[in-house]
């Protein structure tokens, strides 16, 4: 019999109230078995304590584990400068933004915070979002409409999926990063099109080759929209993403979006553009008009984080370092990873209960690095993806090499 995430048993019961149709709760719990049975079930662990890369969760007995899935890529959410930016923000604005930025949530913190993001990757403007998911729907859902089409890599993140379902253009989904079969779809295309992709995928861990993709877009006078989120702060020679890796500007790339909750160690997103383009965001974005205004401290938080990337590399060389040291680590043992130069890291599984068995393995060893299953992944490529951080020291990155080492094999028989 399954088990709640929270861990409550989970069993038929009879509704009190008479009104709540038996057959819908059945279906309920029909969702909740399968979700078991399958190997498919999720739970939220309770972290109790975050120091650096380590955690304390919350369970039978609080442990002490190094976190290998985190975004915080740079180690940034636990800086004291971050920190102390976030609580300054709590008492100089409160605790949340009270309404949304078109009517009372737009604070002084909030346009500081956009103009150093449009400063730093060199756009004429940004707008800051309450997360990125907001944030790439409401991209899409402005600039589509039904007689668009969007080309999007098949891989992308959900939250591009859903932004063009819910645009109501014409979803036209390609092989994943295959530039040949796009530009063969956009010669052939006679309505406006928009061509969506992530910049770094956040379960392959593999780039996105966008500087073909810009071209492309140049020849067929498609819009480039650029999901960046797990870019910034970790690419380019100043950590300005995936766009400044590739050298590539606004005209190439008009649109591009990123989050403040990953290599900046805050919350929130903006997407960043010409001025025209944000300013239509502002007047059409529904995503952005009818939410809450990101909260002050956390927009504070992120200023400062923003601050530490520009006058300071060393976070993003030890990230490097730890990356290199991880592929070069794997490979000495035998380990079959997929390719990646970021700080993504998977190794396939493939099936899903063998995934999460490894998981509690690991977490057996002091380790959180937690099972990635269907439907984030196609079907038989369950994984472990494993997040590196400019947090994690060289022995915590052998420990966990070394535990893969010792327990694939078990769970492989």
């Amino acid at each position: 019999m399954p088990i709640y995430s929270n861990g409550l048993i989970c069993k038929p019961f009879l509704p009190a109230n008479r009104h709540i149709p038996e057959l819908y709760l059945k279906n309920l719990h029909s969702i909740i078995d399968q979700q078991y049975r399958l190997g498919l079930y999720r739970q939220r662990r309770i972290i109790s304590r975050y120091q650096e890369a380590s955690r304390v969760l919350n369970g039978q007995k609080k442990r002490p584990v190094i976190s290998f899935s985190s975004n915080d890529y740079l180690g940034l959410a636990n800086d004291p400068d971050v920190v102390n930016a976030c609580i300054e923000g709590a008492r100089r604005y409160g605790s949340g933004a009270g309404a949304s930025c078109l009517i009372d949530g737009y604070t002084q913190a909030h346009q500081e915070l956009e103009e150093a993001l449009a400063q730093f990757l060199s756009r004429e403007r940004a707008l800051v979002f309450s997360s990125g998911y907001l944030a790439n729907l409401g991209i899409l859902t402005t600039l589509a409409d039904r007689h668009t089409v969007i080309y999007a890599d098949k891989l992308n993140h959900a939250s591009l999926v859903d932004a063009a379902l819910l645009s109501r253009a014409n979803l036209q989904r390609y092989a994943h990063t295959d530039t040949v079969a796009l530009r063969d779809h956009l010669s052939q295309e006679k309505n406006d099109a928009i061509v969506v992709s992530d910049a770094v995928f956040s379960m392959q861990g593999d780039i996105a080759p966008l500087t073909e993709l810009s071209n492309i877009c140049a020849d067929y006078t498609a819009t480039l929209v650029v999901d960046d989120a797990h870019g910034l702060g970790v690419l380019g020679a100043g950590g300005r993403g995936t766009l400044e890796h590739f050298g590539l500007n606004q005209t190439q790339v008009p649109v591009v979006m990123a989050t403040l909750g990953k290599s900046l160690g805050a919350s929130g997103a903006f997407v960043a553009g010409s001025a025209d383009l944000i300013e239509v965001l502002i007047q059409k974005a529904r995503t952005y008009i009818y939410t809450t205004a990101l909260p002050p401290p956390m927009v504070c938080a992120a200023r400062a984080s923003l601050e530490i990337i520009q006058n300071d590399n060393t976070r993003r060389e030890i990230l490097h370092r730890n990356i290199n040291l991880f592929r070069s680590a794997v490979a000495e043992h035998g380990i079959s990873c997929l390719d990646s130069a970021t700080a993504i890291q998977g190794v396939i599984v493939g099936d899903a209960k063998s995934a999460v068995a490894l998981s509690e393995a690991l977490l057996d060893e002091g380790l959180l690095v937690v099972a990635i299953r269907p439907p984030t992944v196609p079907l038989g490529t369950a994984r472990l993806r494993i997040m590196l951080s400019a947090a994690h020291c060289e022995e915590d990155i052998v420990h966990l090499v070394k535990s893969l080492a010792k327990l694939l094999p078990l769970i492989s028989r």
